[in-house]
């Protein structure tokens, strides 16, 4: 009878938080909550819902396609962590950028961030896993960039580690190390960090941003995570296993890499049926938009086996190529009354038209000087008034990489030190997998393209991504 009476009086204090929740959020309906889920290193062909032969089932995710919307033809900041995050905040693209390359450089005062803009417009602000962008104490910390709260890893080195002695934190505008349990999974820290942000900040606009660290090596999920994905006695499911060994290196040994990878994707799947539940639960199901998509194409570290898991699915190269599997990444989103439901679209745009989008989407202020456009009509599946000529990256560890998409076409540019050029045209809907180099055949074409390469640069404002003497 007692435990009843408690089911009645907790099943009554739901309703009546989600009740005011709603009255609240109504307040505020031309500002709607946005919550953008980045996952890490997270290929295009480990959702179901753009690859049916994962073999892993992505049920939560591909439900925001399945309710929204799913672009087919989104594109990543940068094939690596850190200048992939910089495009997405500042809204400026490779050729512009501050950071291109993985570094630890901080974001400057002058390079202004989406959270920033809808901080300025009342937004509470959230980030909580992978920053990326500067350390405690720099112009870069993300107290100083436009979040009110933080939880997780400053920088990419440090987020290897998942049950790490420190993290850090931001409350009240004020960062500070803490210590962390070694004995935790910090994946689950910062997913408990992000229902309590949306849980506080129910009854006003917010934008939380989920830079997840999973499922990045290292390959080390819970074994409470892991049991799934194992039989009965204790071999993988996904064999046959090539156990993946330290020696020494950054990443914690794996016995079963193929079972921890899909484990730690499952674990990710959850999370996101969990931030869905938990946005209806509290009457904001029809005043937020739930963005879904990767920072880069799939990584092979750690025992990672992105061949095994077909994780670029049609696609052609992986994290560090400017291959379309190394930048071309996922993308769905969810916002009932707002977005209609079981739409594909393969409109092109790309993470530096995050910023301008969301500024149309919350009646915020846009920055000037940035390569990003307003697409949020496709979001509604409809044509923007402006779209780009062209797409544009560059990437460089060990040799220069140059990238420009313009329609159906893609060149791609290749400079070794002392060594000449070399470019590979492709026709990117005919020939999705990049399976023909169609250079030797369309001078023309290399010629133009190669012409919009060189325009879509300016020199780099920090001496670190000064690759002049590799260009000799």
């Amino acid at each position: 009878m007692q435990r009843r009476f408690y089911r009645i009086l907790l099943s009554g204090w739901l309703l009546t938080t989600s009740i005011t929740a709603m009255a609240q959020q109504k307040k505020h309906s031309d500002r709607p909550n946005i919550i953008f889920i980045l996952a890490d290193d997270l290929g295009y062909g480990n959702l179901t819902s753009f690859n049916p032969r994962s073999p892993i089932p992505t049920p939560n995710i591909d439900n925001l396609g399945t309710e929204g919307i799913r672009f087919t033809r989104f594109y990543s900041g940068n094939t690596v962590c850190a200048p992939s995050r910089c495009a997405l905040l500042t809204g400026k693209n490779m050729g512009h950028s501050y950071i291109r390359g993985n570094t630890r450089l901080p974001l400057r005062p002058q390079d202004s961030t989406l959270a920033q803009v809808l901080q300025q417009n009342g937004y509470a602000t959230g980030m909580f896993g992978k920053w990326g962008l500067g350390e405690m104490g720099t112009t870069g910390s993300p107290e100083i960039k436009g979040f009110d709260e933080f939880y997780g890893y400053l920088n990419q080195g440090h987020a290897h580690d998942y049950y790490t002695n420190y993290l850090y934190q931001v409350k009240a505008g004020k960062i500070s190390k803490i210590k962390h349990d070694t004995t935790v999974y910090t994946h689950d820290e910062i997913m408990e960090h992000a229902y309590s942000f949306i849980n506080e900040n129910k009854d006003k606009p917010f934008f939380l941003y989920l830079s997840i660290t999973v499922p990045h090596a290292e390959l080390d999920p819970p074994k409470k995570d892991l049991q799934q994905w194992l039989n009965p006695d204790g071999s993988s499911k996904l064999g046959p296993e090539t156990p993946y060994a330290q020696n020494g290196g950054t990443y914690r040994s794996q016995q079963n890499p193929h079972a921890a990878f899909a484990a730690m994707v499952t674990k990710l799947d959850q999370n996101v049926g969990q931030i869905q539940a938990l946005i209806k639960q509290l009457g904001l199901d029809d005043n937020t938009y739930i963005f879904f998509t990767s920072d880069n194409g799939p990584h092979k570290e750690g025992g990672a086996d992105p061949e095994y898991f077909n994780s670029n699915g049609p696609l052609k190269g992986l994290k560090r190529d400017l291959y379309e599997g190394g930048i071309r990444v996922p993308l769905l989103v969810r916002a009932p009354g707002h977005i209609p439901a079981g739409k594909v679209s393969d409109e092109e745009w790309a993470f530096w038209d995050i910023l301008p989008t969301f500024s149309a989407l919350t009646k915020s202020k846009t920055l000037h000087g940035i390569d990003g456009l307003n697409y949020a009509s496709a979001l509604e599946d409809k044509k923007p008034d402006k779209v780009h000529d062209y797409l544009y990256w560059q990437f460089n560890e060990g040799y220069i990489q140059e990238a420009v998409l313009q329609g159906d076409w893609k060149l791609i540019r290749f400079k070794y030190k002392g060594k000449g050029e070399r470019f590979e045209l492709y026709n990117i809907v005919d020939d999705i997998g990049e399976t023909k180099d169609l250079a030797a055949e369309n001078p023309a074409k290399v010629k133009s393209l190669k012409a919009i390469m060189a325009k879509a640069k300016t020199p780099a404002e920090n001496k670190e991504f000064d690759w002049s003497d590799t260009e000799k």
